[in-house]
């Protein structure tokens, strides 16, 4: 059976992005406890290299552009491969604290590498109406990573924590050959005259920056907390694998999310998820030591997730077709300084409120967004008296 265009796309995408960001940029927390004990490791050190992680993704991101312009989209996402792939080498080989934080930094720039390029590929080589089913589908492949992440802690418990990033590494070497095999070559986009320039772009990812802003912040208060909450409590210890797995699986939903932003549109859709991921943060926060609760949280966490990524890679691109990848990068780039910004505040306020408050008053801030933009799109939509998404 000859696969369309879309599906080709759709796969490799899926599996390269899956790769980089369901596994690559997760790994090192999950790993963490095992490489502070193996090499002995300070917090501060840990927490250095933690920092330095989104370093790598923020240049990624920043540097997949410029590379696009001069040899086109697919450069970058071979170029993230090879990241993705020497990173989690260095890292399965490190027994010094320098060289576990080149690797952990070059695997972790593989996401900002491969992620947007991918919408620009969808925008050029794929038809109209498969773009978003496309578009979903790559977005969606971190929850197949996460899956194999945590079947790879599974195996790693019986043997070496440094099991886990050979298993990645493999990983990003099949991810890559499949990438070359099925994603065609492009030629460098050409700017016509009538396409947005930076300050018209910036007005038109308003809305969608704004939510960026939220999402991620909200996400990576997530997982930086959630295996903390589970350590405190006296779940068994498999719980942290678990929590992975459960949010993988449950992330799958996310295939659906350009159907369903085709459906009800893509400023609604965004909005469900931030409330869904409310939701799973108060759960967290509320009953952490609950194993149902837990459980709970991260199945509703991962459709929220998921859905929530994807939408914003359909959304930008229904935005600005005419330059996707930029619009998407700009949203990603925004997202990634709220990723940093996020733990800070969080670690800050932890202290005088506690883990669970911190939690349920992140849940308020993910809950109340989604009704704000809910209204906005409201507000909009009796603007221009319509009734469209």
């Amino acid at each position: 059976m000859t696969l369309s265009a879309g599906s080709r796309i759709g796969l490799a995408g899926a599996a390269v992005v899956g790769v980089a960001f369901g596994m690559a940029r997760y790994a090192y927390g999950l790993t963490l406890p095992d490489i502070r004990e193996d090499l002995g490791l300070s917090e501060l050190v840990l927490g250095l290299i933690a920092s330095a992680t989104f370093a790598g993704y923020l240049a990624g991101l920043l540097l997949a552009g410029p590379l696009a312009a001069r040899h086109g989209s697919r450069a970058p996402t071979t170029v993230g491969g090879v990241c993705g792939v020497l990173g989690s080498v260095i890292v399965t080989v490190a027994h010094s604290p320098w060289l576990l934080a080149v690797g952990v930094v070059l695997a972790g720039s593989a996401g900002g590498w491969v992620w947007a390029p991918y919408s620009d590929i969808v925008t050029r080589a794929v038809s109209l109406r498969q773009q978003p089913r496309a578009l979903a589908i790559i977005t969606t492949g971190t929850s197949g990573g996460l899956v194999l992440l945590g079947g790879l802690a599974v195996f790693a418990a019986l043997g070496s924590w440094r099991l886990v990033w050979a298993g990645i590494a493999l990983a990003a070497v099949a991810a890559a050959v499949v990438n070359l095999r099925l994603v065609p070559r492009t030629e460098p986009a050409s700017r016509p005259d009538g396409q947005p320039g930076a300050s018209s772009l910036a007005r038109a990812l308003r809305v969608p920056g704004a939510y960026s802003v939220v999402y991620f912040a909200v996400v990576v208060v997530y997982f930086t907390y959630a295996a903390d909450v589970l350590d405190r409590g006296t779940l068994p210890a498999g719980a942290v694998p678990a929590l992975y797995a459960a949010i993988g699986l449950t992330g799958m939903v996310g295939v659906a999310a350009g159907t369903f932003a085709q459906r009800v549109g893509s400023l609604r859709v965004a909005a469900l998820c931030l409330g869904t991921v409310g939701v799973a943060l108060a759960l967290l926060g509320l009953a952490g030591d609950s194993l149902t609760a837990t459980a709970a949280s991260a199945c509703i966490f991962g459709v929220g997730y998921m859905t929530g990524s994807a939408v914003l890679a359909v959304w930008t691109a229904e935005l600005v077709p005419g330059r996707a990848g930029a619009a998407f990068t700009a949203c990603l780039v925004v997202g990634a300084f709220s990723s940093v910004a996020a733990p800070a505040l969080a670690g800050a306020a932890i202290p005088a409120l506690g883990l669970g408050a911190l939690l349920v008053l992140t849940a308020a801030v993910s809950l109340l967004s989604g009704v704000a933009l809910l209204l906005h799109g409201a507000l909009r939509r009796a603007a221009v008296g319509g009734t469209g998404p």
